[in-house]
């Protein structure tokens, strides 16, 4: 059982790091003070994702560089936000705001799901939109005889996917450019506006018999063939080929 601490926890412990960074950075390295604030920014943006949502997100990712402001322990520079800004921008570029952001998988969301789903050895299986690597983990802890493979369109993530999970294929690209066609199942954590377009698409690109995999939303013109239930709740929506419309769509 995976347990997440209370909200505002995670937010005090990413501050209280950046600003172990900031000073380490300063005093014990020697490094320039406007270095030491970037190092310590950049920290804040990328451990953001531990917040359950996308203005929690900000939050994590504001808190730092405003209290140093309000402390006046340092001058921040104009520059040092456009630094912030690019480093958000490259984390995740324009043409993926349309997805789903960073939502990292729990390590045991799919351990029911091999009951459910049967696959063959070397089965060929998609995180799509795979992040950092969380999914493909879950996966991998659920189907240690299958292929994995990833696709991520921001460049850093990709790069830290592919470390954190050199045994899967993970690549740079588009999920939505990318076929399907291969693979027996897909897996996705993505957000309730983008779910019509995944159902499109899987629907028009894999074959009879392979699976869509959803973590936490819904694809609601469909009936689930199972639905899971992690321990705190949120569901795992399994839909097989030929997808079954719901019965109020």
């Amino acid at each position: 059982m995976q347990l997440r601490p209370p909200w505002p926890v995670p937010a005090l412990l990413v501050w209280g790091l950046c600003w172990s960074v900031y000073w380490l950075s300063a005093r014990a390295l020697g490094l320039a003070p406007v270095v030491a604030l970037v190092l310590a920014i950049v920290t804040g943006l990328l451990l953001s994702f531990v917040a359950g949502n996308w203005w929690r997100r900000l939050i994590v990712a504001a808190g730092f560089p405003l209290a140093l402001v309000a402390s006046g322990v340092a001058v921040v520079p104009g520059w040092a936000w456009l630094v912030l800004l690019l480093a958000a921008l490259l984390l995740y570029p324009v043409k993926a705001w349309r997805d789903a952001p960073l939502f990292p998988t729990p390590r045991d969301a799919l351990a029911g799901l091999p009951v459910l789903v049967a696959l063959r050895a070397q089965a060929a299986v998609l995180d799509a939109g795979c992040g950092l690597g969380h999914g493909l983990r879950a996966l991998r802890a659920a189907y240690p005889q299958v292929r994995l493979h990833g696709i991520e369109w921001s460049w850093p993530l990709r790069i830290g996917c592919g470390l954190r999970c050199p045994w899967a294929q993970v690549r740079h690209g588009d999920i939505w450019r990318a076929t399907w066609q291969p693979y027996a199942l897909v897996y996705l954590f993505q957000r309730p506006e983008t779910m019509p377009r995944a159902v499109a698409k899987a629907s028009a690109e894999m074959a009879p018999g392979a699976w869509m995999v959803s973590l936490e939303f819904e694809a609601c013109e469909l009936e689930p063939d199972h639905v899971l239930r992690l321990a705190d709740g949120r569901p795992v929506w399994v839909y097989r080929l030929p997808f079954r419309a719901s019965a109020g769509a």
